[in-house]
């Protein structure tokens, strides 16, 4: 068995699981006999509209680790479930759709020194681009006007900075980020949040949320002198699948490399309350302002600004968070009790916290390489590929290049991607889309 393997059965009810076909642990007739009567306890159940025998798999989590199932993992009162956000329960990115809201509406400050304020790992040229654009327009610390013709220019710089990671003229905008822990375009929206307090990014993101959602799919906005995507929708089968989860008892969480604010917002669509979302998270004034700068996880201090909810960092703030694992610790797999029993993602982002649960990790196709590589491989029979329900990806005509260059270093250096013990995955190809 594997490091990610289901977690080893109390001996009270060991006589009574079973290891099922699909790699979930399955109760035997008496201990189905042992369950309260179906009047006390009636398991819900998923509803359509999944691929293949995911729902079925799906179903036997919910019906294995559920309120009627008397196994609960290492004991704990209620089975962990964790999903990531943008591209996972809704199509689309909602860090972008608060990013275009606040430059359409001019709410992203000057900041109050230079550009490299807002970011340990933002170059001079994309600083020098930044001041060039923007720092006429407003005074530090002062919302630049980017939703109005003057702005346009700075609305440009920033909004290619952020989604390109490099100036309008091709310059790289960052440099010397742990490829594992952070991603600096991600990060540095959470940053342009600074002067703003936590109740007003989250009355931003509760208007984009307004427009995005009555927008219809496909829609487009101008934001600058460009164009992006307009549109955002909340999955039905994922929502369906957290409403079933919390009736079975699940503690359903959230992690997403989006700012903590926005995804607040979002998860109250789906019933998630913002004590059980984890993204990223601002240190703040005195006042309550937000700062340019994070909290911390594992041997990553307060305001050193390296450990996002990014790859290996989204494994830290879990453990952190939900587990309350502290120090080194916390950037480490743990035992099984101390481990989520469901994933669900859709990005190379994502890997860490998936193959850190026990019991069944879903993937939405999405093309991306690392990601796609462990979940076809299925090393150990608890991973579900299911194609995105709008607008799925076709078909990638090329097998994942698993064995050379799958997967991406610390450093940002390609290599093979390897399971847990060491072995490399065989190059695969794309079999759900």
């Amino acid at each position: 068995m594997t490091s990610f393997g289901i977690p080893r059965v109390l001996p009270a009810v060991a006589a009574a699981l079973a290891l099922a076909a699909g790699g979930l642990v399955a109760a035997t007739p008496d201990a189905r006999a042992a369950r309260p009567a179906a009047a006390d306890c009636t398991g819900p159940r998923l509803s359509g509209g999944w691929y293949g025998t995911n729902q079925a798999r799906l179903q036997e989590l919910v019906d294995t680790y559920g309120r009627c199932s008397p196994y609960r993992p290492g004991g704990r009162a209620r089975p962990v479930a964790v999903f990531d956000w943008d591209n996972t329960v809704v199509k689309n990115d909602v860090g972008d759709a608060t990013m275009f809201w606040m430059l359409r509406n001019g709410k992203v400050r000057r900041p109050a020194g230079d550009w490299t304020t807002t970011s340990r790992h933002l170059t001079a040229p994309a600083a020098g681009a930044l001041a060039a654009a923007c720092d006429g327009l407003a005074a530090p610390g002062a919302p630049l006007p980017t939703g109005t013709p003057a702005g346009t220019g700075c609305a440009d710089e920033i909004n290619t900075v952020y989604g390109t990671g490099a100036t309008t003229s091709g310059a790289p905008a960052f440099a010397g980020w742990n490829r594992r822990t952070t991603e600096p375009g991600y990060a540095w929206l959470a940053q342009l949040l600074h002067g703003w307090t936590s109740a007003q990014i989250r009355s931003f993101a509760a208007a984009a949320r307004t427009e995005n959602l009555a927008a219809p799919i496909g829609a487009t906005q101008r934001v600058g002198s460009g164009t992006a995507t307009g549109w955002v929708r909340y999955y039905d089968q994922q929502r369906d699948l957290v409403r079933t989860l919390h009736r079975a008892g699940f503690d359903v969480w959230i992690s997403s490399a989006s700012p903590q604010p926005v995804v607040e917002v979002w998860a109250a669509g789906i019933g998630i309350d913002a004590g059980r979302v984890i993204g990223i998270r601002n240190l703040t004034t005195p006042g309550g302002r937000l700062t340019p700068h994070f909290e911390g996880c594992g041997t990553v201090r307060d305001g050193r600004d390296t450990m996002i909810t990014y790859i290996d960092g989204k494994r830290c703030w879990l453990n952190k968070v939900v587990f309350g694992v502290r120090g080194a610790a916390a950037e480490r797999v743990q035992p099984p009790a101390r481990r989520q029993v469901f994933a669900a993602g859709d990005s190379d982002t994502d890997v860490s916290f998936l193959r850190d649960a026990t019991a069944l990790r879903l993937v939405l196709n999405r093309n991306k390489n690392e990601l796609m590589c462990r979940a076809y491989d299925d090393a150990d029979g608890r991973w579900i590929v299911n194609p995105m329900f709008i607008e799925p990806k076709k078909q990638k005509t090329t097998p994942y290049p698993c064995a050379t260059t799958g997967h991406t270093g610390a450093d940002g250096t390609p290599g093979p991607v390897r399971r847990g013990d060491g072995s490399i995955v065989p190059d695969q190809t794309d079999r759900v889309y």
